[in-house]
């Protein structure tokens, strides 16, 4: 990979990946699920100024695009540098996705979790929304080259 460019492209749609996940995990896939573990309710949600809250998920989302291209593109083990063939496919950036939702966001929300006595239920509705999350977009930005 030539002097490690960064492709804006594909870091502004993974950012928006997380919120077309999100739409799809937190609406049909798990809403219900996720109010009822969460004690959100149809008041809180609509009391909301949903514009503040999709923008800065969007500029979040931006944060972790971002440090999911130096994952996928910089990293690498054993002398192997990513960002270059055969590691430029959606599979390789999705691992790279997976592997953080487990090692880096479970640990995270399910010690949150525990401080605020939130269930398993809560726990593994958020982990999988993120791991999912981080996983198409690694795949985005990896392949997108």
């Amino acid at each position: 990979m030539e002097g490690f460019d960064i492709n804006w492209l594909a870091i502004l749609a993974a950012a928006a990946s997380s919120l077309v996940v999100g739409f799809i995990w937190y609406g049909p896939l798990f809403g219900k699920a996720w109010m009822t573990a969460s004690g959100m309710t149809e008041e809180k949600v609509k009391s909301g100024n949903m514009a503040f809250i999709f923008g800065l998920s969007f500029v979040f989302g931006l944060f972790l695009a971002f440090s999911m291209w130096a994952q996928v593109m910089v990293g690498g083990g054993g002398g192997e540098i990513h960002g270059q063939d055969p590691y430029l496919t959606f599979k390789h950036g999705a691992f790279h996705g997976v592997l953080m939702g487990v090692f880096m966001i479970l640990p995270v929300l399910g010690t949150i979790a525990l401080y605020e006595r939130k269930s398993i239920k809560y726990v593994l509705i958020a982990v999988g929304y993120w791991t999912v999350t981080l996983a198409v977009m690694g795949g985005i930005i990896n392949a997108w080259v």
